[in-house]
């Protein structure tokens, strides 16, 4: 087994498919990142807005429009504030698309899978 990067996190859903293939990219590069399956380590309110903001994203640019809570919740709403969807997100994390990746490179929303290749510190495989 390859040893942990420390400095290569993924928050990872482990029954999302785009998750899972994210996670084998990275191994397959040579690296074991730091795995948060953040449905069972939920992201505090700070760690969110800081991955956003390191992606350069808002709220709704990762908010998770699958699945019966979104309907549920009438988060297609438009005039939902950023701060609304944010504490959204925190309390019910299932809400945030994923995977997000973060390296010494940066931090991407890893949809489609191979966005992944744009923060991995290794050349993207022919």
């Amino acid at each position: 087994m390859k040893p942990m990067h420390p400095d290569i996190t993924i928050f990872h859903n482990p029954s999302c498919g785009t998750s899972r293939n994210v996670l084998v990219l990275i191994r397959e590069a040579g690296f074991e990142p730091r795995v948060v399956n953040y449905l069972t380590t939920p992201y505090t309110r700070e760690q969110l807005a800081g991955l956003l903001n390191a992606m350069a994203l808002r709220p709704r640019d990762v908010l998770r429009t699958k699945g019966d809570l979104y309907t549920e919740l009438d988060l297609a709403r438009a005039d939902w504030t950023d701060e609304q969807l944010l504490d959204f997100m925190v309390n019910h994390p299932v809400l945030v698309e994923r995977p997000i990746v973060v390296t010494p490179l940066g931090a991407r929303l890893c949809r489609p899978k191979e966005r992944v290749w744009e923060v991995l510190p290794t050349v993207r495989p022919a």
